[in-house]
C-alpha cells in the first residue's frame, strides 16, 4: 500500500517512517521545506514530497492508497495555529482524499476528543479542534480510524497497548507505540470505521487491535 503521510517530520511521523521501512508499505512523507527530505528519506519514506497543509496537497497525495494524518500544532500552541493544522489542514486533507479516490484515511487524534468541553481548560480548545476534524472525517464516508492516544511520551516503546473505545482514566503512551498502532491499523481487517482510545498496556499491538 503507497500510504501518505502528513506530519512526517513530526516525532511520531518519524517513528512510523521506521516502521513503514520494515513493512510491505511504502511511504510518501510530505514535507514543508527541501531540507527535510534526505532525513526522512533515510529514517524509511520512499519518497517525499513538498506541500503545506494550510494549501491544496491534491498533487502531493496523488497515486497513494491511503492517507495518515499525524500532523499537530501540539496542545500548548495558540488556538490560531490549532485551528490551522489540527482541525481545518485535517479537514481539508480529508476533502481531498475523497475528491482523490483515496479511500483510506487514519487520523491521530486525542483522548477527551470525544467531549472536548469535559477536558481541562487550557486543553478545550485543543481538543474542540480534533474533535470537528474526527467528526469530518466519521461523516465523510471515507474508511477510517481515529485513533486517540493518551498523554505522549519519548519512552522506548514496549509494543504493548490498551485499546478500548472510551478509556476512563487518561493513561501514557510512548510515541513510538503509537506509531506501532497506526502501521498496524492498516493491516487490521477491523479497525475500520472505528474510534478507539489507546495507551501503554499488557496486550501486543496486533492482538489489542483484534479485540476492538
Amino acid at each position: 500500500m503507497h500510504v501518505f503521510i502528513a506530519g512526517a517530520n513530526g516525532q511520531i511521523g518519524q517513528h512510523l517512517l521506521r516502521e513503514i521501512a520494515d513493512s510491505n508499505h511504502e511511504a510518501r512523507a510530505l514535507i514543508r521545506h527541501p531540507d527535510q527530505g534526505p532525513e526522512l528519506q533515510q529514517l524509511g519514506a520512499t519518497e517525499t514530497v513538498l506541500g503545506d497543509l494550510e494549501q491544496d496537497c491534491s498533487e502531493a497525495m496523488r497515486g497513494c492508497d491511503a492517507v495518515i494524518f499525524a500532523a499537530g500544532s501540539g496542545p500548548h500552541t495558540g488556538p490560531d495555529k490549532t485551528i490551522d493544522v489540527d482541525q481545518d489542514g485535517a479537514i481539508r486533507l480529508v476533502d481531498t482524499a475523497k475528491a482523490m479516490g483515496i479511500k483510506r484515511f487514519i487520523i491521530v487524534s486525542s483522548m477527551g476528543a470525544g467531549a472536548p468541553e469535559k477536558g481541562p481548560e487550557k486543553l478545550q480548545h485543543y481538543l474542540r479542534a480534533k474533535h470537528n476534524a474526527d467528526e469530518h472525517l466519521k461523516n465523510s464516508g471515507l474508511d477510517y480510524t481515529i485513533v486517540r492516544p493518551g498523554r505522549l511520551t519519548d519512552d522506548d516503546g514496549t509494543g504493548k497497548v490498551t485499546v478500548s473505545a472510551d478509556l476512563k482514566e487518561v493513561g501514557k503512551i510512548p510515541r513510538q507505540d503509537v506509531a506501532r498502532v497506526l502501521l498496524a491499523v492498516l493491516d487490521s481487517d477491523n479497525a475500520t470505521d472505528a474510534v478507539f482510545d489507546v495507551v501503554s498496556g499488557e496486550t501486543p499491538v496486533p492482538e489489542a487491535l483484534a479485540k476492538l
